[in-house]
């Protein structure tokens, strides 16, 4: 990618984050597991990888022509898929429930937010179909089958008809971790509400990929997932007390951005939605990875002068040093889902997605070349 003909004076800025970070994820994020946040760098919550930020270390590298970056860790689902399934049935439901917090073999670790985390449990899904996208075809399919099959198993399973449709919880902790003191009473985040109708949709394309039925339980609950609450003309965060508080991710967004549309989301309170959080959010709580996420969000609107200030925010947690790592804190020098994130937003700001317009996310006055880049979803 290539932003030399750019008018703004940010645009050397952009360009040398995008190439350090391709250098970091390759080698911080592209081992035989999923990653810990600071990668080989250092050492953060003991050690342990995260998997609800496994895509965003790793999802980007198809995206970018490299499939089998990301493919090195892919595989890692399988090898821990029998402990998942484990869980799984221990709470009562078909297919595999993924940990939050773990090492190696994938044994979850004591935590009041970690077992009650579930927006992790449709990344399989998102980075296996990444995968056949990207050339990986009916090898792909077959390679992850197991996996996807099994993770929308329990999705669908875990997903609570009522009255206003199937909804998650509770209990539950949002990808938004402000609410996990009420995780007893947490339901309904708008943004995992779209990505399960999303990834079950995935998933049954890849039943018919495999040559099997249709289930009718995923179509159901894909189709059927309870509406995101609306306050005041915008998304709130979930559909429980204390509804939205301006800190840490401003999660609702992601339900039109990381997740491609749905039927679930209406544009034009999503645009409602990110401009009062642009002008509300408490931006010291954010992490890293929230302003590419909002640059997102901001490309599917058609808002690219949003998208590249999003980026570009002069804020702490948007820091990116000299050797391109995404400072947070001084106890956080280095946090790779920002790196990771920033890559996954350029290439959707640039090539876009399936049937879109091209080069969405950047203005008029950010003349953008590029080769090689693959589209969204």
């Amino acid at each position: 990618m290539e932003l030399s003909d750019s008018r703004d004076d940010r645009a050397p800025e952009l360009e040398r984050r995008i190439v350090l970070s391709q250098y970091l994820t390759a080698i911080h994020c592209a081992g035989s597991s999923p990653p810990a946040e600071t990668g080989l760098m250092t050492n953060s919550w003991r050690g342990r990888f995260h998997l609800e930020m496994h895509w965003w270390h790793a999802a980007h590298f198809p995206l970018w022509g490299r499939p089998e970056l990301l493919e090195r860790s892919l595989g890692w689902y399988e090898s821990v898929r029998q402990r998942a399934r484990g869980t799984a049935r221990a709470q009562g439901c078909p297919g595999a429930r993924w940990p939050k917090q773990v090492g190696p073999d994938g044994r979850e670790s004591p935590s009041p937010i970690g077992p009650f985390l579930v927006w992790q449990q449709p990344h399989p899904i998102f980075l296996a179909e990444l995968v056949r996208r990207a050339g990986g075809g009916r090898g792909a399919v077959e390679r992850y089958a197991d996996v996807v099959l099994d993770t929308a198993a329990f999705m669908a399973a875990f997903a609570v008809r009522g009255p206003a449709g199937h909804g998650l919880g509770p209990p539950l902790v949002p990808a938004q971790e402000s609410y996990a003191d009420v995780r007893a009473s947490a339901v309904n985040p708008t943004f995992e509400l779209a990505y399960w109708s999303w990834a079950l949709a995935v998933a049954q394309d890849w039943r018919r990929l495999l040559g099997l039925a249709p289930d009718p339980l995923w179509d159901e609950v894909s189709a059927g997932m309870a509406r995101p609450r609306i306050r005041d003309g915008v998304y709130a965060a979930m559909d429980a007390p204390p509804y939205t508080v301006p800190d840490d991710h401003p999660s609702m967004l992601y339900a039109l951005g990381v997740v491609p549309p749905t039927h679930l989301i209406d544009r034009e309170t999503m645009r409602a939605t990110l401009r009062s959080v642009l002008a509300t959010w408490r931006w010291e709580t954010t992490w890293g990875w929230d302003y590419p996420a909002i640059a997102m969000t901001a490309t599917r609107l058609g808002e690219p002068a949003i998208a590249v200030d999003a980026l570009l925010m002069p804020v702490a947690k948007n820091t990116y040093l000299p050797n391109g790592h995404n400072r947070q804190t001084n106890t956080l020098p280095v946090y790779l889902p920002g790196n990771g994130g920033l890559l996954w937003a350029v290439a959707l700001m640039a090539k876009g997605w399936d049937g879109g317009p091209p080069a969405p996310g950047f203005p008029d006055t950010w003349p953008v070349r590029q080769e090689g880049l693959l589209p969204m979803p």
